[in-house]
C-alpha cells in the first residue's frame, strides 16, 4: 500500500522518524539506493528554486531519476483531465511531487495514482517546507519546548506550521490581520494535537504581542503567486506586521526565519534577514535532507508492503 504525503497531518505517526532520518542523511550525504532504477516526476505549476532544486537532488542522491514537468508541459487539468495525468504516470514513473495552486489538485492526484504523491505546496500546505523548518528549530534549542511565533499572512506555510508545531508540542502564536488568519479547519485540528501534547496555538492580531513570546520569529511574503491582482491591498493592510529590528526588539533576540523567497523591504528587512540571529540559509539547506528523508521513509515503507 502507498504512502501519499498531502499535510502535515500524513507523518503524525512518523515524523521523529523522519527527523532522525533527515540527521543521518545531514551527517552523511551518501546513501542507500532506495531510488534505483525508479524515476520520480515533478509536477511544477510554479517556479521553484529551493523546492525544485532539493527534490531532484535528493531524488538523484538516493539512485534515482527525477522528470520535470511545468505547467505549459502538462497543463494539469486543463489539456486532460488530472485522473489521466495520474492514471498515465503510475504506468512509467515511480513517485509524483506536485507544486500546485490548488489543493484539489494534489488530492485528485493522489486518489487515482497508485504510486506515492508528495505535496511540494499547494495554496493550502507547504508539507515539505513546515518539516524542514521544525528540523531545523530542534537542531538549533535541541529540543520541541519552544515558543515559535509567525507573523504575516495566515497562509498554506503558515497552516502546515501550526500543524507541525502543534504535532511536536511547540508553542506555536500566529499574529497576523483580521481577516488574514490561518485555516479554520486546520486551526481546529492543531489546537486538538495540541491540547494533547500540554502545548498551544494562539491567534494574535498584535505582531508585538506574539515576538514578546517567541524563541523564533517567522515571516512569508505577504502576496503569494495567485495573489498579484491583491497586492496594493495586501501592502497596506500588513505594513504594521514587517519583521524588522523594531519589532524584535519586544522580545529576547529570537531567532529569524523565513522559507524564501523573500522580498527585502516589504515583511522583512535585509538588516534581520542578513543578522547573526538569521536561520533563512539553514532553513534552506534542510530541506534536502528532510526531503531525502521523505522519499526513503516513503520508498522504504513501499518495498516492505510489497
Amino acid at each position: 500500500m502507498k504512502t501519499d504525503l498531502i499535510s502535515v497531518e500524513d507523518t503524525k505517526d512518523y515524523i521523529l522518524k523522519l527527523f532522525s532520518l533527515a540527521e543521518k542523511f545531514k551527517r552523511n550525504r551518501k546513501s542507500r539506493d532506495i531510488l534505483k532504477n525508479k524515476t520520480i516526476a515533478l509536477i511544477f505549476e510554479k517556479p521553484s528554486l529551493r523546492t525544485r532544486v532539493t527534490f531532484e537532488v535528493a531524488v538523484t542522491q538516493l539512485g534515482g531519476n527525477a522528470i520535470y514537468l511545468s505547467k505549459a508541459d502538462i497543463l494539469l487539468g486543463e489539456r486532460e483531465p488530472i485522473k489521466d495525468v495520474a492514471r498515465n504516470l503510475a504506468l512509467w514513473v515511480s513517485g509524483i511531487v506536485a507544486r500546485t495552486y490548488s489543493h484539489a489538485s494534489i488530492i485528485e492526484l493522489a486518489k487515482y495514482s497508485k504510486i506515492p504523491v508528495i505535496n511540494a505546496l499547494s495554496d493550502l500546505e507547504h508539507p515539505c517546507q513546515a518539516l524542514a523548518d521544525l528540523f531545523t528549530i530542534k537542531e538549533v534549542k535541541e529540543s520541541f519546548d519552544t515558543t515559535l511565533a509567525f507573523v504575516g499572512d495566515g497562509n498554506n506555510v503558515c497552516n502546515s506550521l501550526i500543524l507541525a508545531s502543534s504535532l511536536l508540542g511547540v508553542d506555536i502564536i500566529v499574529a497576523c490581520p483580521k481577516g488574514y488568519e490561518p485555516n479554520k479547519e486546520i486551526l481546529e485540528r492543531a489546537k486538538k494535537y495540541a491540547k494533547e501534547k500540554g502545548s498551544m496555538v494562539e491567534i494574535t492580531h498584535d505582531p508585538t504581542e506574539a515576538v514578546k513570546k517567541a524563541e523564533f520569529v517567522y515571516t512569508d511574503v505577504w502576496v503569494s503567486m495567485g495573489q498579484e491582482n491583491e497586492r496594493e491591498q495586501r501592502l497596506k493592510v500588513f505594513r504594521d506586521f514587517q519583521v524588522n529590528s523594531r519589532l524584535l526588539s519586544y522580545g529576547h533576540k529570537p531567532y529569524v526565519m523565513h522559507c524564501l523567497p523573500a522580498r527585502r523591504g516589504e515583511e522583512i528587512t535585509d538588516e534581520v534577514i542578513e543578522s547573526e540571529k538569521s536561520l533563512v540559509l539553514r532553513q534552506a539547506e534542510n530541506r534536502l535532507h528532510v526531503q531525502k528523508a521523505i522519499l526513503f521513509y516513503i520508498f522504504s515503507h513501499l518495498q516492505d508492503k510489497e
